[in-house]
């Protein structure tokens, strides 16, 4: 092998062990192949995996039938040939297809393409009236398939490693889940048995003020309860798309300022400050949006407490923008890319709850066609966004 060829397969070897979509790197690699080895016409097919039937990945017209129609399923019939003997193909136009037009005279070569070890698709190339494939093309054009072959399989596992590490996220998710509410139903349904058991008991009298004092804890416990149980229905509601909304004319600076009213009446020593630039209507449904700001101001209270809260509203284009800034302890920049998700709670945390909160948030602002994302600095606090659509 001279010093040409050995840098030209280099790079050919280079492109397919470059990370990036399929047909990216099948473009690039393609265009570099041509170079040596030429054709026409390329397609790549590869097999489903659950109908067993053959789908184009990649098809283009190169070169002289550029100007014709181009046809995806162009070559399917011969690639289905390849496919089922498992073994190179030569095909040649009819020696009595005789014709000025050299488009309809069609030299194929087919490869099959392997991942696993097994046979999952074919590489078919063309060329309109010749020239026939030699053997040092055919072995050009075996070089191709197999690295081609090799990054479809290396991409196969890249993308079943992530599905997997996906995987075991959610179970890990839905087992903290099942260990945060057992925890979360039993502290309530614990005070609530407690001062209920304390209250019947008969050979002890309370006062009146003790007895309000034990009922206002429980009632207090089973509100809990019941937003606790409320969330987790919620939760599943909107993850399978099944929560009505009720859309209306909605100004959401009104929704703002009730929400943070009602969480000043909770928690009285709450420094709020707002700014609310903008007094447009928006469609949405008024009791969804105040959940979302109402979860975020009590996130705030829960994560960052004592922490001043800074909430801004501006028109941006054609949607609505709110800021809500805390400046409290901060994400920690691994777990930022994770607080949406259902279940989620950073570990570190010594705060309680169930991982829904903000889960709850984002489902409800996609299902206005809106985004929400948070940006934050370890020691200087969170700012959560959210873009909603003015039409």
């Amino acid at each position: 092998m001279d010093t040409n060829t050995f840098a030209y397969v280099n790079e050919l070897m280079r492109i397919t062990s470059e990370p990036g979509d399929a047909r990216t790197v099948i473009e690039k690699f393609l265009a570099l192949l041509r170079h040596e080895f030429v054709f026409d016409n390329v397609a790549v097919y590869l097999q489903d995996s659950e109908t067993g039937t053959l789908e184009v990945v990649y098809a283009r017209a190169i070169g002289r039938a550029k100007d014709a129609e181009a046809d995806a399923a162009w070559g399917e019939t011969f690639a289905s040939q390849v496919l089922a003997r498992r073994n190179l193909l030569v095909q040649e136009p009819e020696p009595n297809a005789a014709t000025a037009d050299r488009v309809k005279q069609a030299y194929l070569l087919g490869l099959p393409l392997r991942a696993d070890g097994l046979i999952n698709g074919a590489l078919v190339f063309v060329r309109f009236g010749g020239p026939v494939y030699e053997d040092d093309h055919l072995v050009i054009a075996s070089l191709a398939v197999e690295l081609l072959s090799g990054w479809f399989e290396r991409n196969n596992w890249k993308q079943m490693h992530e599905e997997l590490k996906k995987l075991k996220r959610q179970m890990q998710l839905q087992e903290d889940f099942v260990s945060t509410i057992s925890h979360e139903l039993r502290t309530p349904l614990g005070f609530i048995k407690g001062y209920s058991t304390s209250l019947l008991r008969e050979d002890t009298s309370w006062d009146k003020e003790t007895e309000k004092e034990f009922l206002t804890i429980i009632d207090e416990e089973a509100d809990r309860l019941s937003s606790l149980i409320e969330n987790v229905l919620e939760s599943a509601r909107l993850q399978s798309k099944t929560l009505p909304l009720r859309f209306q004319p909605l100004r959401l600076d009104a929704v703002i300022r009730d929400a943070a009213a009602r969480i000043r009446s909770r928690y009285k020593e709450l420094d709020v400050s707002m700014d609310l630039q903008s007094q447009t209507t928006i469609h949405g449904d008024g009791v969804r949006i105040a959940q979302v700001f109402e979860n975020l101001f009590t996130n705030a209270v829960k994560y960052a407490p004592n922490a001043p809260i800074f909430v801004g509203l501006q028109e941006v284009g054609r949607s609505l923008v709110v800021s809500f800034m805390d400046r409290g302890p901060g994400i920690p920049p691994e777990s930022l890319p994770l607080i949406f998700d259902r279940f989620y709670r950073a570990r570190s945390e010594k705060a309680t709850g169930t991982g829904l909160g903000l889960y709850i948030c984002k489902q409800i602002i996609e299902a206005h066609r809106g985004k929400i994302w948070a940006e934050s600095t370890p020691g200087q606090g969170t700012t959560f966004f959210i873009e909603l659509p003015i039409t």
